[in-house]
């Protein structure tokens, strides 16, 4: 066990109860200060840690980093030294950060390196070179399936022997907190020939996680579910939204377009692999049996607790899904392994969606066309009123934990708010 991720160990930071960030989490993130430079953060408690300033006053090697490395507008450089560099971060954060060590604590310029996270502005953690999108979700495909094709033959033939993706669009990733436009495109009315061109009727968000890659091999080389871990520095909360009316009339024959590139939400903490290392558990069985290079050993799903919520303007906030990341068909192993099977090489800062998780049940659906069923079984909500899609000024907030051994591993939360077309 790594001597961060220690449950019994403990910070001499006031901690509150259930917070999404204790010492056994550290994520990372990119902060600022009063409109000041870009720096790397990372989370405690209710703190973020100014690593940027950690090291200019001598508690970081500064062989292995530079000031560079943490005054920077993105994770990309640090995630670049890999995965030992950034293990070794972490395992020293989290060293001055416990009550194993008082030099952090009675250093008389603290408040230097640890600000309210209420006084910071947050940023995009990453600049996302490549985004792909993957659809791992047996209880989504079968449910997208049933819907609109055969029920008794829900998935398609290749759905069982490779986790199916596609090449997304990573201009349009947005932090938690930015509003996105309600999309427009064609569609086509089921008693019309011809195509209309409007605003998206059928707007829709989608639960999923997405992972971040370290640099990967050179072109032409493979990765192996052995290695993926090592290739893989962390993940966040990823709200893929989709404009379901759109998709339905273009994804024939070459898959999503304009229904997914519109904006893609994310959360602005990044957690790390090793912080979610305690959380492994077994997946689903796969059957039929898959092929060689997507067979793996151990334990490779994990156990994320998943919520969504939809805030009418004005109300308060509704849960309207709960699922888990453990459901996933496909890890993030045979992702990653597939992908890099024919030589593509993936680059430090790729991101890559783990597709719609939903569970065995309708409380656990990822989406709203799962959980309204196509619009004929409209969802709940507290205030009485109900959806069927996502309605202008409706706040979707999705937030995910892991919890075991009382300690609490959160992501924090990615919200959008939906305004009117323009």
């Amino acid at each position: 066990m790594l001597a961060s991720n220690n449950p019994r160990r403990k910070s001499w930071l006031d901690i509150p109860e259930g917070s999404d960030f204790p010492i056994q989490n550290l994520p990372f993130g990119i902060l600022s200060r009063d409109g000041g430079p870009k720096k790397v953060g990372v989370a405690i408690g209710e703190y973020a840690l100014d690593v940027s300033a950690l090291y200019d006053f001598g508690y970081l090697d500064l062989n292995l980093y530079s000031h560079e490395t943490f005054e920077n507008d993105c994770l990309n450089d640090l995630i670049n030294l890999g995965k030992e560099a950034n293990r070794a971060l972490r395992e020293r954060i989290s060293y001055l950060l416990s009550d194993e060590t008082f030099e952090l604590k009675n250093d008389t310029k603290r408040d230097l390196f640890l600000i309210k996270q209420s006084a910071l502005d947050m940023h995009m953690p990453i600049k996302v070179g490549d985004y792909t999108d993957f659809y791992s979700s047996i209880e989504h495909a079968t449910n997208v399936g049933t819907m609109f094709r055969d029920p008794d033959n829900a998935l398609l033939p290749n759905w069982k022997h490779i986790p199916v993706g596609y090449h997304g669009r990573s201009s349009s990733i947005i932090l938690s907190g930015e509003s996105i436009h309600r999309p427009k495109g064609q569609t086509k009315p089921d008693d019309s020939d011809r195509p209309v061109f409007g605003p998206c009727r059928l707007l829709d968000f989608e639960l999923e996680m997405a992972f971040i890659t370290h640099p990967g091999k050179a072109l032409g080389g493979s990765i192996s579910t052995s290695e993926a871990e090592d290739y893989i520095f962390g993940m966040c909360v990823f709200n893929d939204w989709s404009a379901r009316d759109i998709q339905k009339w273009e994804y024939v024959p070459l898959g999503p377009f304009l229904a997914k590139n519109f904006a893609s939400s994310i959360s602005p903490w990044i957690v790390t692999m090793d912080a979610l290392e305690p959380f492994k558990v077994q997946g689903p069985s796969q059957e039929p049996a898959v092929l060689p290079y997507l067979e793996y050993e151990g334990e490779k799903n994990y156990d994320i607790d998943l919520r969504v919520y939809i805030e009418p303007e004005g109300e308060k906030e509704s849960l309207v899904s709960h699922s888990n990341y453990k459901y996933m068909y496909w890890n993030m192993a045979q992702q990653l392994a597939h992908h890099t099977v024919n030589g593509c090489n993936v680059r430090g800062g790729d991101m890559m969606g783990s597709g719609t998780i939903s569970g065995p049940d309708r409380s656990s659906y990822g989406s709203m066309l799962e959980l309204s069923w196509k619009g004929t079984q409209p969802v709940q909500l507290e205030n009485g009123g109900e959806r069927k899609f996502i309605q202008d000024n409706d706040t979707v907030t999705m937030r995910a934990a892991c919890e075991k051994e009382g300690v609490r591993i959160g992501f924090g939360e990615v919200t959008t708010k939906v305004l009117p077309a323009i």
